[in-house]
């Protein structure tokens, strides 16, 4: 796998089953773009964010340097910081539409902040701001496991739906008092309902371009070459192909490389079995990257460098 591999793509978005060893890989794919000479800001989402650990450095929710690795930043992005920076970007025009309507306290934009899914849609944006801000040159995402990393790539297009809907519904609202819904103004609102719906769609449409943008984002699937690995890719991926998001690059992490002894013997077999699957379903269409399965666990930049390699 080389920095060429993923043309010029800015965000590349490292997913997978927990236990996989998605956070080691995502860790040193962001090293080796590092050491090739590239900005580079590595995030992890996960709820239990585990950088920190594997660097052996504390990393938190700012962006920072990560000691003994030149170019390198970390970021462990928190629900909370999320939810801040949603309130603060969205907040005044939430209040705009609800203040339209009856006499309410700021602090209920709080609580829209809560809905479902706000939070998932949120962190796709920040993401996309920060691989676009130019500050960088790659950003590489470990995401969460795998089941939140497909509800969060569903939601801008569920998002995008969920408020054209909600533009009919004002429409016909307010389609009975006035001959031309989008004029609409009122008692509190400097600009239509309309408007403020129009500018969200908007958002929405650019956050789900931009993730299906192989120019802009490119995604690696890491698993392990066992029977649940096996099939949770294969679930993975048929997904990621119904929302046309392409997956070019498939990791294959943990495998016996020098079987001495009885048990690795079996477990070398065994893997052995479940890589020609996945080299038969996927060899033809994406590169698979084998990573074996090393005698030390993988902490502080010079182990990260030997996965890197």
């Amino acid at each position: 796998m080389d920095a060429k591999d993923f043309s010029a793509s800015k965000l590349i978005m490292v997913g997978g089953k927990g236990g996989v060893g998605k956070t080691t890989c995502s860790a040193a794919l962001a090293l080796h773009f590092a050491r090739a000479g590239e900005k580079t800001l590595l995030i992890s989402s996960d709820p239990t964010p585990s950088l920190s650990d594997i660097f052996e450095a504390e990393i938190g929710d700012r962006e920072k340097p990560i000691p003994g690795a030149d170019n390198l930043y970390g970021l462990e992005i928190s629900s909370e910081v999320i939810l801040r920076r949603w309130k603060e970007r969205f907040g005044p025009e939430i209040y705009e539409v609800l203040s339209a309507f009856s006499n309410l306290d700021y602090d209920f934009v709080d609580y829209i902040g809560g809905a479902p899914g706000i939070e998932e849609e949120y962190m796709l944006y920040t993401i996309m701001e920060l691989a676009e801000s130019g500050k960088y040159g790659r950003v590489i995402w470990d995401t969460a496991p795998a089941g939140h990393t497909l509800r969060l790539l569903h939601l801008p297009q569920l998002f995008l739906n969920h408020l054209e809907a909600a533009a009919r519904f004002y429409m016909n609202l307010y389609g009975a008092f006035e001959k031309v819904a989008s004029t609409v103004r009122l008692k509190k609102s400097k600009r239509t309902i309309l408007q403020i719906i129009e500018s969200w769609k908007e958002l929405s449409r650019r956050v789900l371009d931009f993730i299906r943008d192989p120019e802009k984002t490119a995604y690696v699937i890491v698993t392990i070459a066992e029977a649940l690995g096996v099939r949770l890719t294969e679930r993975l991926l048929k997904d990621f192909d119904e929302f046309h998001l392409p997956v070019r690059h498939l990791i294959v992490n943990n495998l016996v490389q020098e079987a001495d002894c009885h048990f690795h013997r079996l477990r070398q077999a065994m893997q052995h079995d479940y890589l020609k699957v996945l080299r038969d379903s996927y060899g033809p269409r994406m590169r698979l990257v084998e990573v074996p399965l090393l005698p030390h666990e993988v902490r502080g930049v010079k182990r990260i460098a030997q996965v890197s390699e």
